[in-house]
């Protein structure tokens, strides 16, 4: 991504801001609507990151999309964006607010994947042994995979544990493969 850096400046100063005013929180969830909104209209992205639409016209649509739903800051960058012609950040912008968020925060991202969606239940469990072993928060993200089988695979930070039944299966086949055993019939 050719404008991370400026994404992650960008990101710094809106939580500076909201830090100052006390709505850091605030800003959050309306950085996780902004992405979210974008991740579900592929016509919305399309159409920020386009050169041929012009910059009021994308106001116009971020106004009619968001007024009234988000904080007075988040629509402040809107028009920081718009002033720089760098609309098509947008969403870079609220992806790495949301990560400096959670650094401040000292909170961490949890990636459990399963054959299956997690229940409440097993969700708490897991965030409580995640707080448990890195002593930080974590926010959980369930990705289903039914290639896995059953089990699971849980991702915090750069540390990964793959307890997953293909896994098994896996070095269960590499085992037999490495296995210089010839059975005698």
């Amino acid at each position: 991504m050719k404008d991370a850096r400026a994404a992650l400046r960008y990101a710094k100063a809106i939580l500076n801001l909201a830090k100052d005013s006390k709505s850091e929180t605030a800003v959050k969830e309306d950085m996780s609507l902004i992405t979210a909104t974008i991740a579900e209209n592929k016509d919305l992205a399309v159409m920020l990151n386009s050169p041929i639409v012009k910059a009021t016209n994308k106001m116009n649509v971020l106004n009619a999309l968001f007024d009234g739903k988000v904080n007075n800051i988040t629509l402040g960058l809107f028009h920081l964006l718009k002033d720089n012609k760098r609309i098509p950040m947008l969403d870079s912008v609220a992806k790495k607010y949301a990560i400096v968020f959670d650094h401040l925060k000292r909170t961490q991202v949890a990636t459990v994947t399963t054959a299956v969606a997690l229940t409440e239940e097993v969700e708490k469990l897991v965030l409580d042994k995640i707080v448990a072993l890195t002593g930080e928060n974590a926010n959980l993200e369930n990705v289903i995979n039914p290639a896995i089988l059953g089990g699971f695979i849980i991702r915090v930070g750069d540390v990964q544990y793959d307890a997953s039944i293909s896994n098994y299966l896996n070095e269960l086949r590499k085992e037999f493969d490495n296995s210089h055993f010839i059975p005698k019939i």
